[in-house]
């Protein structure tokens, strides 16, 4: 089971994946002690079907994955409303996982990965933005158990 209601709008796992990679932020979900939801836009990239972001050390997201390890993780890609038939043309991806810290040389390249995805542009300054600000940030690895690509075209 895929979880779509629609399921003529399926799209494959490849297809959903290469549009995880083109995305520019994400929305991660996550749930409270309380069982409250709570729903943050991340940057982020992906490596060898996994996805990482960075944070800082302390915050409600970071309290959330230490209860609760399961999230949600979603994109929605190129959009187009369609008024006169009241629909919208979209493309979209929902991964369900369990976030983990991660440390050391995963830590690095995630870093690393999500300068050349964000600063191309600057990446030996951003080699040393990242070796000085290292201590002060956690990254995080969703590792991916189930994904969902849908679309409309």
């Amino acid at each position: 089971m895929n979880g779509l209601r629609r399921n003529d709008r399926a799209i494959p796992r490849d297809e959903a994946l290469v549009l995880l990679n083109r995305a520019e932020y994400g929305i991660l979900s996550t749930v409270s002690k309380k069982d409250e939801p709570y729903g943050v836009p991340l940057n982020f990239c992906v490596i060898d079907d996994s996805i990482y972001f960075h944070c800082a050390h302390a915050g409600q997201k970071i309290d959330h994955i230490e209860h609760n390890q399961n999230v949600s993780f979603c994109i929605v890609g190129e959009t187009q409303l369609l008024p006169e038939k009241f629909s919208t043309r979209y493309e979209s991806v929902i991964v369900f996982g369990k976030a983990e810290e991660v440390f050391a040389a995963a830590k690095q390249s995630a870093l690393e990965k999500l300068l050349h995805k964000y600063s191309a542009a600057f990446i030996e300054k951003g080699k040393k933005y990242i070796e000085n600000s290292k201590e002060k940030t956690r990254v995080f690895k969703i590792n991916i158990n189930h994904l969902t690509g849908k679309a409309r075209r």
